[in-house]
């Protein structure tokens, strides 16, 4: 009988534990990256139909992988470890990461920020397979490029357009950077709405309760020890600082094994709270649809050079049309054309994890292409690749070569009407 309420027992903590939190998710420490996490080569190779020739693209794409931003979160983990040794309560596995982040500030320094070898590869390989999916839009044809005015966007494109270069030197190219470019590439500096939505702040209670109810301290005991005097700072803003620079460490070429350090656990609670603060931040939420409609500039530009190209019967002076920026420029037009995997509209923000994740969305070189496409008859067809690979994107269809016209009608709907320039 005992043995009867032991099982009982036992089952009945396991369906406690697993409903005290449905909204915990079992990601992959690679995915546990994030938006930090280094581009996926497709696994395949997609073909276009014989009936279509295509002739004219749009891409507009995230730089490559970088060194970190800035050296803030470095120096504070840095700070935090020699502070415990200091203290005599760093533990072995704390030197082992304090010497790991030394070696990566060092590596960082004078870069801090910049495209690393990595992201050039990266944004080489994307403009590859581009020219062997379309040659003939480069072969004696005009191509024009912008970037942000950020050097390591600036790199993306020179790497893109090299590469492009290398392949056929026929190309007539443009490019062109800096912060007349902002409207397109950078709208989270110049929309004044979104500056106020952001100092407004009301995307910060909800992320505050998340990183309340989520955040671990254990993986920092386990390097600064349990004894640890942590003064004034909070101990899990510094366990979100610990995640963002390991979680970085792939995308600067440092060999790090994350498992060293957190439990897949601790690594998915972490990681959600990033998360939670880009859909927040960036995208189209029940808060505000402001971080998503910043990108309507953009949006209406891909659509009126496409309408150009169908006006000219396909007979175009530009044939490829490339925008180099950053997670925040992608982030809000993806989600403003609704795209599935990075639109999403929820009151309950703890389920957002399992329904939006940073790292499908925008990882190192995340890009979206919008392809046109001419048959015989003179019709034209849209197909959009997002990562380089073809989405269906017209709500309750499966098609991914849609006519010009009616994919233009749902682009244009998603432009809020005060945007439109048509």
């Amino acid at each position: 009988m005992r043995s009867f309420f032991s099982v009982s027992l036992s089952l009945l903590i396991a369906i406690t534990s697993f409903a005290a939190d449905p909204t915990a998710t079992n990601f992959s420490a690679s995915d546990c990256q994030g938006s930090l996490k280094p581009y996926t080569v497709p696994a395949k190779e997609y073909s276009y139909p014989d009936s279509l020739v295509p002739v004219f693209i749009n891409h507009v794409g995230r730089h490559g992988s970088r060194f970190p931003a800035s050296s803030t979160h470095c120096k504070a983990l840095c700070e935090a470890l020699e502070a415990a040794k200091t203290q005599g309560t760093i533990t072995a596995r704390g030197k082992e990461l304090l010497a790991l982040v030394q070696s990566a500030v060092e590596a960082a320094d004078g870069q801090w920020g910049a495209l690393d070898n990595l992201g050039v590869e990266e944004q080489r390989g994307i403009a590859a397979r581009m020219y062997s999916r379309y040659p003939a839009l480069f072969k004696d044809k005009r191509v024009d490029a912008i970037s942000s005015y950020s050097p390591r966007c600036v790199m993306s494109m020179y790497s893109f357009t090299h590469q492009l270069t290398r392949m056929n030197n026929t190309i007539e190219l443009t490019t062109a950077s800096g912060r007349g470019k902002s409207a397109f590439m950078r709208p989270f500096d110049v929309e004044m709405s979104y500056k106020d939505f952001i100092d407004l702040g009301q995307w910060k209670e909800p992320y505050q309760q998340h990183i309340d109810r989520v955040v671990p301290i254990s993986a920092l005991e386990r390097v600064l020890g349990k004894d640890y005097n942590y003064g004034e700072t909070n101990p899990k803003d510094l366990a979100i600082v610990e995640y963002y620079v390991i979680a970085g460490m792939s995308a600067m070429q440092m060999e790090c094994d994350a498992s060293r350090y957190f439990t897949n656990e601790e690594y998915n609670a972490l990681w959600s709270c990033f998360n939670l603060r880009q859909y927040l931040q960036r995208t189209s939420t029940t808060l505000s649809s402001v971080p998503a409609d910043i990108a309507s500039p953009l949006l209406c530009d891909i659509i009126e050079s496409t309408d150009s190209v169908v006006a000219r019967k396909g007979n175009t002076i530009v044939s490829a049309k490339l925008r180099f920026g950053h997670a925040e420029t992608l982030m809000p037009l993806l989600s403003l054309m609704r795209l599935k995997g990075c639109f999403y509209k929820t009151n309950y923000f703890d389920t957002v994890a399992k329904n939006w994740q940073d790292f499908n969305v925008v990882p190192m070189s995340a890009n979206i292409q919008f392809i046109l496409f001419k048959n015989s008859k003179g019709e034209f067809f849209l197909r959009i690749d997002r990562n380089e690979e073809p989405i269906a994107f017209l709500p309750g269809s499966t098609e991914i070569y849609i006519p010009w016209e009616k994919a233009r009608q749902y682009l244009s709907n998603c432009v809020p009407l005060y945007y439109q320039t048509w």
